[in-house]
């Protein structure tokens, strides 16, 4: 007799364990054994545990191919599914081979699964297995299919309910019950302060501050205090929610009616506009693209976007500060050049129309767009494409998990009919063509951070965060990358020759970026190299562009002061007419108003099973060579995460967003 021993480990999750009988069998290259009860005394497979148990055979059965895992009911207990991480067969020559499942199994249900080294589709050598990955992909694509959501933009999964998915690609149960407590939470407070649903005006802006009791963070009280300071505004457009717009301005747009003497008393005294530009001092957020969309109508009349204009000067202070703005594109007579020296509220509300644009160009675009629909063509794209055992399957599951669960949410809960973005200035189609215009636009180049930070020239700009914080992570990430893909990838024969990884950039070109050529985006790999610099973007967009997007909305979307995604009368077209009233007629009323806030609390939330980056709790990888990979990747994560906390320190305004301790591993809110 020959014996295998088996460790089987049930899943931590809630309810994963069973009291169903499991059987195993095992598929060699010289033969398979018994279909095999895995029985040991008493409770056998309860949640989190690993039991160990052999498996006997007549003969050794060769190198495993497979190992078949089947899960009866016991006597008559309702079905209770099993979570199974992993099982590691140890054979008898000491050889011990990982099978990772990290999945949940019904009764009835033949689970079949791959081990040991992974592998690309060419260096299969086993009829047996070339059967089996070639059966595996071809189910993958008859379940996970593309739809087209809106025309001009990225398709998306064909499910309509995320309880459509496999269990181990949605949301976890605990994440749901926050989720649910924390909706519970905010509308019994809202509801008993009778902010909830109400169609009155803020009487003051101090009444503002009390939407919420139990929630404020440092940020948001900072904000709360701060939102009319020019500076302060400034710094927002390098380290607020939406760093990705400012661009360094070397001339002034031909349609934008700045002149010397209307911006000189801002600048360093015996300076000009021209010498400032020169020096690189100018900076400038230019919102064309959402000109001509037509607004959401309000109360029988359409509201007003405005796609605006603003220009910063960086002082000799290293302090950016708005000094000029036009509110829409063409300029006249009934679209003046706002500025610092005018009336403390024409200034405000001048600011607040550029953030309003601003803040809908993030959600929709910046944000929506880039950090979570492509993303779910990269993911939908993966699992359509690569075998479990792909390499790269491996490597990029993980931050893919939850993606098109969150997304088949959102576009619900956000973009739906009553989703929170219908309250918006442009409301759901006015966001939706705003995306249209942006995907038509978009480049391979600026996706990746290196390439556009020097695209927008604010390589040198002093107290950019997200710049140096996010150079150093794409630099991490993308030494990580490259070794994987080295190891797995040692010629760039073997990049041009793996299908599935050709099929995987295919499907991403076509259905992504729709097959815009101009866009740069790449159709096929041809290097290593190539290949290296897809996956880094792929990585850092689901993690830390995500996390700088997303993990500041409470902090700073809950003063809607500051930033309003809805404003409700038209922008000023005169100066010296405007009061604190004209400003308070402006924003959003109270129903609408808490209605965002409470949005951007459960979207800020961190969940208890968040999976930070770098960390892979489940073991996907069975060779030491990517495992040692992942440590290295760790440690580097460990040390800027110190290096941000010391940082930190010593900033008025502590900039956190890409710390990686506080990065998700993939887009899972």
């Amino acid at each position: 007799m020959v014996g295998y021993k088996l460790e089987v480990t049930t899943g931590d999750l809630k309810s994963s364990g069973t009291w169903d009988h499991i059987y195993v069998t095992l598929i060699g290259t010289e033969g398979q054994s018994e279909r095999t009860e895995l029985d040991n005394f008493g409770f056998d497979f309860s949640t989190g545990t690993t039991g160990t148990y052999t498996l006997s055979t007549d003969l050794a059965l060769g190198k495993l191919l497979l190992l078949k895992v089947e899960k009866d009911p016991f006597f008559y207990l309702p079905e209770d599914e099993w979570y199974l991480s992993k099982i590691v067969v140890t054979s008898p020559e000491g050889e011990a081979i990982l099978f990772p499942c990290h999945r949940w199994i019904s009764r009835g249900e033949l689970v079949e699964l791959r081990g040991g080294r992974a592998l690309k589709g060419f260096e299969e050598d086993h009829p047996l297995l070339i059967e089996h990955r070639e059966k595996e992909l071809m189910l993958k694509k008859s379940f996970y299919q593309w739809k087209i959501w809106a025309e001009g933009l990225s398709h998306i999964n064909n499910f309509n309910n995320a309880s459509e998915l496999p269990a181990e690609i949605h949301f976890s149960e605990s994440k749901l019950s926050e989720i649910k407590y924390l909706k519970l939470k905010t509308g019994i407070e809202l509801k008993l302060k009778g902010l909830l649903g109400s169609a009155e005006k803020w009487e003051t802006i101090e009444d503002i501050k009390n939407i919420f009791c139990w929630k404020k963070t440092t940020m948001s009280e900072y904000v709360t205090e701060h939102w009319k300071e020019d500076y302060f505004y400034g710094s927002q457009f390098l380290n607020g929610p939406n760093p990705s717009v400012i661009k360094r301005c070397s001339e002034l747009p031909a349609n934008f009616a700045v002149t010397e003497e209307m911006v000189k008393p801002f600048l360093e005294e015996g300076s000009s506009l021209q010498e400032e530009l020169k020096k690189g001092n100018i900076f400038l957020s230019d919102q064309k693209k959402m000109d001509g969309i037509p607004p959401r109508v309000y109360n029988g009349e359409p509201l007003h976007v405005t796609a605006g204009l603003c220009l910063f000067y960086l002082n000799p202070e290293n302090k950016l500060r708005p000094i000029a703005i036009q509110l829409l594109q063409q300029p006249s007579a009934q679209n003046p050049i706002f500025l610092p020296s005018d009336s403390e509220t024409d200034w405000l509300l001048a600011k607040m129309f550029i953030k309003n644009a601003d803040s809908m160009d993030h959600q929709a675009v910046q944000h929506f767009m880039k950090t979570h629909l492509l993303p779910e063509v990269y993911s939908l794209a993966a699992l359509r494409s690569f075998s479990v055992i792909h390499p790269l399957y491996k490597l990029l599951f993980p931050h893919f998990h939850c993606t098109l669960s969150i997304n088949i949410g959102a576009r619900t809960t956000l973009f739906g009919p009553h989703g929170a973005m219908s309250i918006s200035s442009l409301g759901v189609d006015g966001m939706t063509e705003l995306m249209r215009r942006a995907l038509s636009e978009t480049t391979y180049s600026s996706l990746c951070l290196p390439e556009d930070i020097t695209a927008r020239g604010l390589e040198s700009i002093p107290n950019f965060y997200y710049r140096d914080d996010g150079l150093k992570l794409w630099s991490i990430i993308n030494s990580f990358v490259k070794a994987v893909v080295e190891y797995y990838y040692p010629s760039d024969s073997e990049v041009c020759k793996d299908t599935e990884l050709q099929e995987w950039i295919s499907e991403i070109f076509t259905h992504g970026i729709l097959g815009n050529k101009a866009s740069g985006f790449p159709e096929s790999f041809h290097t290593a190299e190539e290949l290296t610099k897809f996956i880094t973007m792929v990585i850092f967009t689901v993690t830390c562009q995500h996390a700088a997007l997303n993990n500041g909305q409470f902090d700073n979307y809950s003063w809607v002061p500051s930033i309003s995604l809805l404003l409700c009368k038209p922008p000023p077209t005169t100066k010296g007419q405007s009061s604190m009233e004209t400003l308070l007629e402006t924003l959003p009323n109270v129903g609408d108003t808490v209605k965002f806030a409470a949005l951007f609390c459960l979207l800020s939330e961190t969940y208890s099973d968040m999976v930070p980056i770098g960390a892979y709790p489940k073991e996907r990888f069975n060779e030491p060579a990517p495992k040692q990979m992942i440590k290295e990747f760790q440690a580097e994560l460990s040390y800027l995460s110190e290096a941000i906390t010391s940082r930190n320190l010593q900033l008025e305004i502590p900039y956190s967003y890409l710390d990686p301790a506080q990065i998700e591993n993939s887009v899972a809110i």
